[in-house]
Parts: C-alpha cells; structure tokens; sequence
C-alpha cells in the first residue's frame, strides 16, 4: 500500500498548481493525506479527485476548511495508527510531546513549518513531516511524502520536488 503525504500546499494563490511529479504521486496512491493548510475546499476536492483523502485544518484555512476538517485524526492504516496534525509545536522536544499527545499512535504526521522531516525513535515511534510541494521556505526544495506498508512494516520516504 502507498500514500501520498502533502501538507501546506496554500492553494489556490496566484495561479499556483502542484507539480506535475506530486500529481502523479498523488494519483497512484492508495491513500492521501494532508496536514493542513489547503486554504481551501477547492485544494480538498482536487485531491479527493486524486483518490481517497485524510486531511485535517491548519492554522492559515479559510472558515469553510475550518468547519469541515478536524485539528487532528488518528487514521487506521493495515494495522498501524497514524496521526494527523498541522502544528507539532517547537522543534526542541517534538517527538516526546508527540508521543504524549498521541499515545495510541505508531506515527505522527505534521505540517506547518514546511521544512521536511522524519524522526524514529529508539522504540520505533516515528514523526513525519512532508514539507511542502508548492512553497519551500526555509527548505532546500519543494517536497512531499510517500509512505509504504508493505511486509507489515510502514517505511517513510521524502521526495524532493523539481
């Protein structure tokens, strides 16, 4: 099984589209999903368009977003939980916070800062962060996610994007 992990995307703004190489990701997926920051139900319908989709709100939604997604899910995937949410908070500590806030999760996955990131424990609890497809800040480049359940193991990858 594939997923396609996406967060910040902060569409639609001036014109911009995700790339061409995030589409097909997002096509050939079993399962997407968004950490937030769509801005709007047009970005969810275009990748609920894509295939089945798991997003939550984050922090720059337009009201309607805000209405119709929850701040966090927990998502029950071949036998792993992952949960969803925008903002993980500070950097310093993130993974212990994660872990007490998500307790009966194997993975959180987060956006917000836009900066990729995946973290294991020395248990195995992990935390992911796709970056962003169309708005790198601070990040090197554009990016999302792609994680893998296969052999009953959930791997995690980060596709930088042209």
């Amino acid at each position: 099984m594939q997923i396609a992990i996406v967060s910040d995307t902060h569409m639609p703004r001036r014109g911009r589209a995700l790339p061409a190489e995030c589409v097909d990701r997002l096509r050939r997926a079993d399962l997407i999903l968004h950490a937030g920051d769509l801005i709007s139900l047009d970005m969810l319908e275009e990748l609920q368009g894509y295939g089945p989709t798991v997003a939550v709100r984050g922090n720059v939604d337009d009201t309607a977003v805000k209405a119709a997604l929850p701040e966090c899910e927990l998502v029950l995937v071949e036998g792993h939980r992952i949960a969803l949410v925008h903002d993980a908070g500070a950097e310093r500590g993130r993974l212990e916070r994660l872990r007490g806030r998500f307790p009966n999760a194997d993975v959180v996955v987060f956006g917000h800062s836009h900066l990729p990131l995946h973290e294991v424990s020395r248990d195995g609890f992990q935390i992911f962060n796709p970056g962003s497809p169309t708005e790198r800040r601070r990040a090197r480049t554009r990016s999302m996610g792609i994680a893998t359940v296969a052999n009953c193991r959930l791997t995690f990858e980060l596709l930088a994007l042209g």
